[in-house]
């Protein structure tokens, strides 16, 4: 089934790992803990945990009892900063269906698509890991 709004495969598994760890509170988990909780292969989750680390969202420690943690308290960190960790920042001043040419004087989709993207946009900045 088709779906209007999609989000990579990266930036899914960021943002409900991310939720994962800030349920866990005083716990750390590993990429294999997170990896089985959300049926991901831990490559992956791995690749995307080193792009959180980068972006100083979450700290990791090494060893037996190791695994992530939030960098910052629950509450300042959002769905968009995780998001944009993944994906890089979001621009929505630029034709929605990223063409350079347009078959029309004015563009067809450009008003609403972009309202549309500013609302989600918008969405993600409210969004705090505390609200899961």
């Amino acid at each position: 089934m088709s779906k209007l709004i999609n989000l990579s495969e990266a930036a899914s598994l960021a943002i409900h790992g991310m939720s994962l760890i800030a349920k866990a509170e005083n716990s750390r988990l590993n990429v294999h803990n997170l990896a089985n909780m959300l049926d991901a292969s831990p490559a992956h989750l791995a690749k995307v945990f080193q792009k959180l680390n980068k972006a100083d969202l979450t700290t990791s420690v090494r060893g037996p009892a190791g695994g992530f943690e939030l960098k910052r308290p629950a509450e300042e960190i959002t769905f968009l900063d995780i998001y944009e960790a993944i994906e890089g920042k979001v621009s929505l001043n630029h034709c929605p269906l990223d063409k350079k040419n347009c078959a029309f004087k004015n563009c067809i989709f450009k008003s609403d698509l972009n309202r549309i993207s500013a609302e989600i946009l918008n969405t993600y900045r409210n969004i705090s890991l505390a609200d899961v």
